[in-house]
């Protein structure tokens, strides 16, 4: 006996909401790679100067941090500018700013360091932070280095088969090392909505603020984990999600400069660390940048009077997303 059909309307039904399924998991699948290939919905990181903002180097997260990485390294060493502008172009010509676990023979790392000739044992490599101070501990050794082309210092340290190859880098290497020292105020801007996950929070910024400049970094400015380190009762406007790094130092009507300086140096690591430590808010001097803005500026707090002004750049807040 031949059994009937199903409805036509059923089938249609049953056909547009197939085609209504594919065509989302098509467009599911070309965000997902867009994400991961660094497309135009990637999270991504922009450093922006020059006159009107015209000049500009735009790069990923990971390059974010580890050029922030490299720069607190230098600036924790007290070396000058020219220091930092050398290691990044170095960084930039010999890994993209990339933590390779590969290379030539058996290179590795950020800056194509070999464990047989004598940069370490792999692991140690592999840590930006070692293998930054590496490249530091080499490079003021070289007589002269300030005073050198950049791309002869780099070559002197890195030894490459391409000499002149760090020469190229140079101007985006200026401009990094201008926004992540600090020289250059709210330059620094990252896109990508953070996610709260359990092992991220106030404890991992602060592990990474140790990681990259060391110690000092939290103990001569009494830094806190959402209030006083002892009891964790939160600080004034603030929550136990904000880190506060006070960098006060007044000199006559407002704050040193070498202050505002440092302020900025800080809130930059924080914006370029925004996707691996999940932070959602950073604040200094007036500023504000959140996480998951569509144009990622910083935009003021609304501080009024040379007295309000003074007192937002007494300290950088970083705020971990929930």
């Amino acid at each position: 006996m031949l059994q009937p059909s199903p409805p036509r309307k059923r089938r249609g039904r049953l056909a547009r909401s197939g085609a209504a399924s594919m065509v989302l998991l098509a467009v599911a699948g070309y965000l997902a790679v867009q994400y991961v290939t660094g497309g135009a919905f990637a999270p991504g990181c922009k450093v922006a100067g020059g006159k009107g903002g015209r000049t500009t180097y735009e790069f990923t997260p990971e390059q974010a941090v580890n050029a922030a990485t490299i720069t607190a390294v230098g600036t924790a060493r007290k070396l000058p500018d020219r220091a930092v502008t050398i290691a990044l172009a170095a960084a930039l010509q010999e890994s993209a700013l990339r933590n390779l676990d590969h290379g030539d023979k058996d290179s590795l790392g950020l800056f194509q360091q070999r464990p047989s000739q004598g940069w370490g044992k792999p692991e140690e490599i592999m840590d930006p932070a070692y293998s930054a101070g590496l490249f530091y501990d080499h490079l003021v050794e070289v007589p002269g280095y300030l005073d050198l082309p950049l791309t002869d210092a780099a070559q002197r340290v890195q030894r490459s088969a391409f000499p002149d190859a760090y020469a190229k880098h140079e101007p985006d290497a200026e401009l990094l090392a201008a926004a992540l020292t600090g020289r250059s105020a709210a330059t620094l801007t990252c896109v990508g909505r953070p996610g709260a996950t359990p092992e991220k929070g106030p404890d991992a910024v602060r592990a990474a603020l140790v990681r990259d400049f060391g110690h000092d970094v939290l103990r001569p400015a009494g830094a806190e984990v959402g209030g006083d380190a002892a009891s964790r009762r939160p600080a004034p406007g603030s929550d136990e999600r904000t880190v506060t790094l006070p960098v006060t130092g007044s000199t006559g009507s407002g704050p040193a400069r070498e202050h505002v300086r440092r302020g900025w140096q800080l809130a930059h690591w924080a914006v370029a660390n925004a996707s691996s430590l999940h932070i959602q808010r950073v604040t200094y001097a007036g500023r504000e940048w959140t996480a998951g803005n569509t144009d990622s500026k910083w935009y003021p707090t609304g501080t009024e009077g040379a007295k309000g002004a003074e007192r937002a750049a007494e300290a950088v807040r970083i705020t971990s997303a929930r």
